[in-house]
């Protein structure tokens, strides 16, 4: 469903690689870090430490590949649509490789990655199947695609994905309402099996970071994925 059906702002919308080329800038630092970093943190079916091989589909400015990275993944290749995001990613010298490409078709290698994973973006495709096929491809036997979401809930309350130009007009990035029933369908369409489900609440810790959302407490905000290729 297109967000727009739910939108209570009515900020002007760009598209992702538009908006997210200007966001880039001040991204990391006006990005809400307990969207997903908690939920990361909190999964339990994904061996960090055993993985060698991560692709990072959407890795914007690499704040997912420097995660990885600190947790032992040697060798992680980054997607992104916006070459400003890029930049910054390869600033931070965790990656293999960069490439501008759509997180739906890659010019990744088939059956080459312990792990998939895209972080706060799966709202910005307007289908689900062709990334949960792509990482299916990616994936190698075993592997796991972990993704991490800004919640429905969010979207269908009004509040878009946006940010504040330099002026300080704010601007929406074009997005879409999948529910999670969406997500199964296209994870099993793609042969992948749910390993783990968890939704990230808004509450004081939360808020510590982030006093200004104090009105959406007990709001759930995010949600994570974990997928599995069979053998």
């Amino acid at each position: 469903m297109d967000a727009a059906l739910f939108d209570k702002r009515r900020y002007p919308v760009v598209s992702a690689p538009e908006g997210y080329g200007e966001w880039a800038e001040t991204y990391e630092a006006t990005v809400a870090a307990g969207l997903d970093t908690p939920l990361l943190e909190s999964l339990t079916t994904v061996p960090w430490r055993a993985i060698a091989r991560a692709a990072d589909l959407a890795c914007g400015t690499g704040r997912t590949g420097r995660w990885l990275a600190h947790r032992g993944v040697r060798a992680i290749d980054g997607v992104d649509r916006a070459p400003a995001m890029l930049s910054r990613a390869a600033a931070k010298g965790v990656y293999r490789s960069l490439a501008v490409a759509d997180v739906a078709a890659t010019p990744l290698p088939s059956a080459a990655y312990d792990l998939c994973i895209m972080a706060l973006a799966d709202e910005h495709l307007a289908a689900l199947e062709p990334v949960y096929r792509e990482a299916a491809r990616l994936l190698a036997p075993r592997g796991r695609f972990a993704l991490i979401g800004y919640h429905p809930f969010f979207l269908m309350n009004g509040l878009p994905t946006h940010f504040h130009r330099a002026t300080g007009e704010p601007i929406a990035i074009k997005s879409y309402v999948h529910l999670f029933s969406a997500h199964f369908a296209a994870g099993q369409a793609g042969g992948l099996a749910l390993d783990e489900f968890r939704e990230c609440v808004i509450d004081e810790n939360w808020l510590a970071t982030k006093p200004k959302w104090r009105a959406y407490l007990n709001w759930p905000v995010s949600f994570a994925l974990v997928w599995r290729r069979g053998a």
